[in-house]
């Protein structure tokens, strides 16, 4: 079942574009991406999810990643 996101796909999909394109820019291998990657994804944890929430929040996520992923 699709879910309802608060952003629109444009907006989505502008803001991934931008992002793949630096990556790109930097000619960022496999590694190096996913290192970068992961490094914003702990900085937005960090700084931007109350410390009550983020335990929950990073289990959501990486559940969410693992099912996206599976038979890719």
């Amino acid at each position: 079942m699709p879910q309802q996101s608060k952003y629109s796909d444009e907006s989505f999909e502008n803001l991934m574009q931008d992002v793949i394109v630096a990556l790109e820019k930097h000619n960022a291998g496999t590694d190096l991406s996913l290192m970068v990657l992961g490094n914003v994804v702990t900085n937005i944890f960090a700084n931007q999810v109350a410390p009550q929430n983020r335990e929950a929040m990073i289990e959501k996520f990486c559940e969410i990643l693992k099912r996206s992923t599976k038979g890719n």
